[in-house]
């Protein structure tokens, strides 16, 4: 269990970017996988998902988890009514009181945000194509449409990949610098085929140029710390089937 040193001072807030430990969950999957749409045993997800709402006194309710399908849509509720289930993006605001809004990360980054003075919390699942797509700015374009003013956010960001192990190629550099030559910057250059992407620093310059500046990194890689996290990048190159999925959550109380 990992916490944002900023977060963890607010009263009213809980939260977590939980490591893949103390779970039930077998083999590739050992042992807190809270991927439901992974290959992973059914009943001993749901079973982890249980022992995180246990960890946070959330059990009254169910945290919200979305169908993460790598695009920029963002998820918004103000009611109970509007939670349904098998809603699709990756992201989520809400105004509710105690109840928990969470995405799965494998490499990607977590980013949780809250706004304490209009008591307004958000959660993004943010891999290199939301991020590209504007999955950041239409989270925070939810916040203020809810009134809420950037400099008032406060933004933690997770465990993710480091660049030290997110080589790309060609191809994947071309669609950043495309998009903005500034972006040569979260680059490091291998060869004229081969780059090393820096996904954290191209998340925070995004949210520093949102105008947000209150942001808490928790920095750390998640492919070379197999003991606490999931990859995707490693289990590819363990030639693993699957891989687990680690959840984070934020719950306004």
């Amino acid at each position: 269990m990992f916490f944002s040193k900023r977060l963890k001072n607010i009263s009213n807030l809980k939260h977590c970017f939980f490591s893949r430990k103390n779970g039930v969950s077998k083999g590739i999957y050992n042992s807190l996988n809270c991927g439901i749409n992974s290959k992973d045993n059914k009943e001993n997800v749901i079973q982890n998902i249980n022992i995180v709402s246990k960890k946070l006194n959330c059990e009254k309710k169910p945290i919200i988890a979305l169908n993460q399908n790598h695009s920029n849509k963002v998820v918004c509720f103000n009611n109970q009514e509007d939670v349904k289930n098998k809603m699709i993006g990756d992201a989520i605001v809400t105004t509710l009181k105690n109840v928990g809004i969470s995405v799965l990360t494998a490499d990607c980054v977590p980013i949780l945000f809250y706004n304490p003075k209009k008591k307004i919390i958000g959660c993004v699942h943010a891999g290199w194509k939301g991020a590209l797509n504007g999955i950041i700015e239409n989270t925070v374009d939810k916040f203020l449409e809810l009134d809420s003013n950037t400099r008032n956010l406060v933004a933690a960001v997770g465990p993710c990949i480091s660049h030290h192990h997110y080589e790309v190629g060609q191809d994947f550099y071309k669609k950043f610098v495309d998009q903005n030559k500034n972006n040569q910057q979260f680059f490091i250059v291998l060869n004229d085929k081969k780059y090393l992407f820096n996904i954290r620093n191209y998340i925070n310059a995004k949210l520093i140029g949102l105008g947000i500046n209150d942001i808490d990194h928790i920095e750390m890689d998640t492919f070379l710390n197999k003991e606490n996290f999931f990859s995707y990048r490693r289990s590819k190159k363990n030639d693993d089937e699957d891989y687990g999925r680690c959840i984070s959550v934020i719950i306004m109380t």
